[in-house]
């Protein structure tokens, strides 16, 4: 593993929270501002006239926004994106748009029909300039390398400051990551997960919550959080078999009655992350009302 420095003194990061409290976003998107002078924008938010205000008015005299990076086209995340581009004449750069980077097992299950769960994809999100695994964008006084982290969405990506990572809704700072099929996919999201964790970051900025300051330790967290749900679900299906609903009821025992549906959506895709394992069978289609047994 590369040595990752602290980012430059002269790096500077601002944060701006978007109006869009709610279950699924806390207390809202954060929008981070890298650099002086010329400037990056990462999610620029959802679209909001006075969101769109505050980012403007953030600026310095003499400043300008010169990148606007997504970490993934979810509404509350890039919706803004093309506003903020026309007003500024700075790039969209992101993975790509709301279906790219789909596992091939996700495709064939979204060509079947299999619906996402209402999460508020961004259908007509396009950057301007496609992002790859590795790849460097720099500024000035600023330097970030996207990283695939498919999972919470085939086309997420985190951005590494040196050993600061904008961690978008990957790795959130305030509860899970909703992981819904056919956009999200429990198998990437786990071995995106473990990628992150086999480096050495300082703190991760999250596209919710607060920044988090002991990083190995929440990423280990989410890693053992997956692997008890997992376990869970094993466990319930001794009952004999059973739907993505019925298990959600069993296994989601203490949950607040508004998240439920994406609790849905998060034993769906692990259902389908044992099936692939081969630990769970269903003789039916992949879906939210398939009776899943153990294998």
């Amino acid at each position: 593993m590369p040595h990752m420095k602290r980012p430059s003194p002269m790096t500077e990061i601002r944060t701006l929270r978007a109006p869009n409290p709610s279950a699924l976003t806390g207390t809202g998107t954060n929008t981070y501002l890298l650099g002086r002078g010329d400037v990056a924008v990462i999610d620029p938010g959802p679209a909001s006239e006075a969101h769109l205000a505050a980012i403007l008015d953030s600026l310095a005299a003499g400043e300008r926004i010169t990148h606007i990076l997504v970490t993934h086209p979810h509404l509350d995340h890039s919706a803004l994106a093309p506003r903020l581009s026309a007003a500024t004449g700075a790039p969209v750069l992101a993975f790509g748009g709301a279906t790219a980077g789909r596992s091939p097992l996700m495709s064939s299950l979204a060509a079947a029909g299999m619906a996402g769960g209402g999460e508020g994809l961004d259908h007509s999100f396009a950057p301007d300039r496609h992002l790859a695994d590795g790849e460097t964008v720099a500024g000035a006084s600023w330097s970030v390398t996207a990283l695939h982290t498919p999972g919470h969405l085939g086309a997420h990506l985190c951005f590494a400051a040196e050993d600061v990572l904008f961690s978008g809704d990957h790795v959130m700072g305030w509860s899970t990551s909703i992981v819904s099929p056919p956009d999200g996919d429990m198998t990437d999201y786990m071995n995106s997960l473990r990628r992150l964790a086999s480096q050495a970051w300082l703190r991760l900025l999250p596209g919710h919550g607060e920044p988090v300051e002991t990083p190995a330790e929440r990423l280990r967290a989410l890693i053992d959080h997956r692997l008890q749900r997992e376990a869970q679900i094993l466990d319930a299906l001794t009952l004999g078999p059973a739907d993505a609903t019925t298990l959600t009821q069993r296994v989601y025992t203490d949950i607040a009655p508004a998240l439920l549906p994406a609790a849905r959506r998060n034993v769906l895709a692990h259902l389908i992350d044992l099936t692939s394992k081969g630990s769970v069978s269903t003789p039916d289609l992949l879906r939210h009302d398939t009776a899943f047994h153990l294998s």
